[in-house]
């Protein structure tokens, strides 16, 4: 493969929150941390675990499982931070574990089912993956669905505003 990503493929980072295994481009990604405990803010919904310090910038730190209204992940060895960029902005998200970088094709990509939903989904498409490393957790040997995250449909951006 020549220096130049092709124009139909990008890379994604695979992480898990519970059972599912979830993705972002990793031109959102700015960093994996381990986990810290961050700061906890007062009148934040419960889902912002509060703010670190990332090299002098305040940035906010969100139980990504909360947010997407499951149970709360618990924290454990392999918990981490993603810290992303979200509309311009930092944020961190508390993900159960990251398991792989992976390289998917647009057309790979399937969209994501239209159910009636009381906000926008957050899914940006679904794909299938061929990761070894997915596939040894999960013990699947035929690839393993990959829910694709749209960042900017979290709409974090007043709860970042308010952590910030």
């Amino acid at each position: 493969m020549s220096s130049t990503q092709a124009s139909d493929e990008r890379k994604i980072v695979t992480f898990s929150l519970g059972e599912q295994i979830f993705g972002i481009d990793m031109a959102s990604l700015i960093e994996i941390r381990e986990w810290d405990e961050p700061t906890p803010l007062p009148g934040v919904p419960s889902y912002i675990k509060g703010v670190t310090n990332l090299r002098g910038t305040v940035v906010p730190v969100v139980g990504l499982a909360e947010r997407l209204g499951w149970t709360p992940s618990v924290i454990h060895a392999r918990s981490c931070i993603l810290v992303v960029n979200v509309d311009g902005k930092q944020a961190g998200f508390l993900v159960d574990e990251v398991a792989d970088i992976v390289l998917i094709k647009d057309s790979e990509i399937r969209p994501a089912p239209d159910v009636e939903v009381g906000e926008p989904s957050v899914i940006a498409g679904l794909v299938k993956t061929t990761s070894r490393t997915i596939e040894a957790a999960q013990g699947s040997t035929d690839g393993i669905m990959v829910l694709l995250l749209d960042l900017d449909a979290l709409a974090l951006t007043r709860q970042l505003d308010l952590a910030a």
